[in-house]
C-alpha cells in the first residue's frame, strides 16, 4: 500500500512523502529518491517521477522506497538530510539539487548518493553523478530547429543559468550553425523553471525578432512557452518525454526516469559504484534519442541519423551536462 503526505517529517511545506511498507522477513532496499519539481510538468520532473514510481513497483515489495516531490529549492538541503537519515541509498533528479546532495553525503558517509544530471564530479567517495548528455542532444535539437525554420531565427528558453542547462544552450547553438550556417539563435535564461509567465514572456520577445521554432529547458514554466508559440504560429521541439500535440515539430528524449531506475537497480545489484558516469546517445534510445513528429521531412531525417551517428562515432564532440 502507498501512503502521500503532503509535509515532510523536518517541516518542509511543499512536497509528497511516498512510502511503500515492506512485508515481514522482505529484503530491505532502503532508498530515498528526490524528485523536486512536479510530476506533470510534461518534462524532466515527470519523467523522473515515473521512473520513481517504476522503482517503487520494482522495489517496493521488498523493502521501503521514500519519495519527496515538489519542493522549493531551498529545501533540498533539509529533504536530502530526511532521505539520508532513512535510506541507504539515496538519488536526486536536476542540478539544481548539486550542491545539496555534495555537502549532504559528505555528513552521511555511510550512505550512497546518486545525482541525475548536474555538472561532473571530481571527488567521490559515496557519489555518483550521471551525465545525461543534455547538451549533446540539444545539439540535435538545435539542428532540427534550424533545418525547420522558415524564418532563419530560432530561439532556446531555459529557466535557471546553471551548468549543465548553459552547456545545453551552447550545444544548440552549435548544432543549429551545424545544419545550417546562415541560421540566428536566440537564447534566454528567466531565472526560473516554474514561472509560466516569465516563460511566455521570454518566448514571445523571442517571437518578436524573428524566431519560428523554440527549444526550451524547463519544468512547470512550459505552459508559458506553449501559449506563446500558439498564440503567434510559431512551432516548438519538447522533451523529454516525446507527445503527439501538433504544436511540436520533434521531442528531444532524456531519459531522466530511466536513469533513476538504473542506479537503483545498479545499487540493490552491488554493481554502483561512486564518481562520473556518461549516458547519452551512446546508451541507447532509452537514455537519448531525436523523436521527429509525424511523417518528417527525409532530408531532416537523414541529416539527424547523420549527426547522431557522428556523435556517438566520436566525430561531433559536445560539452558536457
Amino acid at each position: 500500500m502507498i501512503q502521500t503526505r503532503r509535509t515532510l517529517l523536518a517541516g518542509i511545506a511543499l512536497g509528497a512523502l511516498l512510502v511503500s511498507a515492506a512485508p515481514a522477513g522482505a529484503q530491505d532496499v532502503k532508498v530515498g529518491i528526490l524528485v523536486p519539481g512536479s510530476q506533470t510538468d510534461k518534462g524532466f520532473m515527470q519523467s523522473a517521477y515515473g521512473g520513481a514510481k517504476k522503482v517503487e513497483q520494482t522495489y517496493g515489495t521488498k523493502g521501503k522506497v521514500q519519495l519527496i516531490e515538489n519542493i522549493n529549492y531551498a529545501d533540498m538541503e533539509q529533504a536530502l538530510t530526511q532521505l539520508a537519515t532513512n535510506n541507504k541509498f539515496v538519488v536526486a533528479v536536476s542540478g539544481a539539487s548539486q550542491a545539496a546532495m555534495t555537502k549532504v553525503s559528505k555528513r552521511f558517509p555511510d550512505v550512497k548518493f546518486n545525482l541525475v544530471g548536474g555538472a561532473k564530479i571530481t571527488e567521490a567517495t559515496n557519489m555518483a553523478q550521471y551525465d545525461m548528455r543534455q547538451a549533446e542532444i540539444n545539439f540535435v535539437s538545435g539542428a532540427v530547429a534550424a533545418m525547420s525554420s522558415k524564418t532563419g531565427t530560432v530561439s532556446f528558453v531555459a529557466g535557471l543559468e546553471i551548468p549543465g542547462v548553459v552547456n545545453a544552450s551552447k550545444e544548440f547553438e552549435k548544432g543549429a550553425k551545424y545544419a545550417r550556417p546562415d541560421i540566428k539563435t536566440i537564447v534566454v535564461f528567466t531565472g526560473s523553471f516554474d514561472d509560466v509567465a516569465k516563460a511566455k514572456e521570454a518566448t514571445l520577445a523571442t517571437i518578436a525578432q524573428g524566431a519560428d521554432v523554440h527549444v526550451h529547458v524547463m519544468n512547470k514554466g512550459l505552459p508559458g512557452i506553449e501559449q506563446a508559440a500558439r498564440e503567434k504560429g510559431t512551432r516548438m521541439i519538447g522533451g523529454p518525454l516525446p507527445g503527439s500535440d501538433p504544436l511540436y515539430i520533434a521531442y528531444s528524449r532524456t531519459g531522466v526516469g530511466y536513469l533513476v531506475e538504473y542506479a537503483v537497480k545498479s545499487f540493490v545489484e552491488g554493481t554502483w559504484k561512486p564518481g562520473p558516469a556518461s549516458f547519452g546517445l551512446k546508451a541507447g534510445p532509452e537514455a537519448s534519442d531525436m523523436v521527429l513528429c509525424g511523417t518528417p521531412d527525409p532530408a531532416i531525417k537523414a541529416k539527424v541519423d547523420e549527426i547522431k551517428k557522428a556523435i556517438i562515432d566520436g566525430k561531433i564532440v559536445t560539452l558536457d551536462g
